[in-house]
């Protein structure tokens, strides 16, 4: 039986699928949130790039920073912090416009429930070899006389 193992363990594959479903999250949320506009197809797809890094870079520090507040709100600070890191997106990136907080938020939202959805559906599913331990034998502490 011969088994095929995929270069860097299959991260970079799992890393381009993940890259993919933040696009697709990001020009859905462009296509149906007023306020959330990409000049050109460059832009949408710079948005989704610097996105992905600030998402990859700055928002673990910022969960830690806002612990608190994301605790005390149930987790619903993180729906502002996800439209914090689109505005700083747009500030980024030319071409790639959020008009105000709350298109921020929507686009926040949408991408957040997409990116869940497509992540649910493309789930990492390889299976898992186990293999069963040969049993040893008892080790006597005390051996009889």
């Amino acid at each position: 039986q011969t088994t095929h193992v995929a270069p860097c363990g299959g991260r970079i594959h799992a890393a381009a699928v993940r890259l993919l479903i933040s696009g697709i999250a990001v020009f859905l949320a462009v296509a149906t949130i007023p306020g959330l506009e990409a000049d050109s197809f460059g832009a949408g797809v710079a948005a989704v790039l610097v996105l992905t890094v600030l998402n990859l870079l700055l928002r673990p520090i910022l969960m830690i920073l806002t612990l608190p507040l994301i605790v005390l709100s149930l987790g619903l600070f993180l729906v502002v912090l996800n439209a914090l890191l689109l505005e700083l997106t747009a500030y980024v990136v030319k071409g790639f416009t959020v008009t105000g907080f709350w298109p921020a938020v929507g686009g926040a939202l949408v991408i957040s429930i997409v990116s869940s959805f497509l992540n649910f559906l493309t789930g990492d599913y390889r299976q898992v070899e186990i293999r069963a331990a040969e049993p040893r034998q008892p080790k006597i502490i005390n051996p009889p006389e």
